[in-house]
């Protein structure tokens, strides 16, 4: 008989990328890689003068979530449907190291919603 994984460990194999919008810095793609590796920043993807409908249309075909300070993906999400899916970061004005944690200490909750096939956004 094959030993049970815990739940946890499931989840950190199962494979759920990001897509940071341009209100978050880049910097916070190294300090989360191990638990939501291949994520990207719209920099990154060049992307970073596109607009939100654009931002969105490429999460949408590259199977990715959005994560964003702005409430503009909120009425995409709200008038389009999903996928992408929407984590709504409302920290206000802080550091990336800031934004690290909040995604870490609610990292369950997160792939909980990605894996939620009728959620449309996620506020943390």
């Amino acid at each position: 008989m094959l030993p049970i994984e815990n739940t946890k460990r499931s989840r950190q194999n199962s494979v759920h990328k990001l897509l940071f919008d341009n209100n978050i810095s880049y910097r916070v793609l190294p300090k989360i890689a191990d638990i939501f590796p291949n994520s990207l920043h719209v920099m990154l993807a060049n992307l970073d003068e596109s607009t939100d409908l654009e931002v969105w249309r490429y999460a949408k075909l590259n199977s990715l979530a959005i994560v964003t300070k702005d409430s503009d993906f909120n009425d995409l999400a709200i008038y389009r449907g999903i996928p992408p899916k929407i984590i709504w970061i409302k920290l206000g004005n802080c550091k990336v190291d800031a934004i690290a944690t909040t995604l870490r200490e609610n990292y369950e909750s997160i792939v909980e919603f990605l894996e939620d096939e009728v959620s449309a956004i996620l506020e943390i």
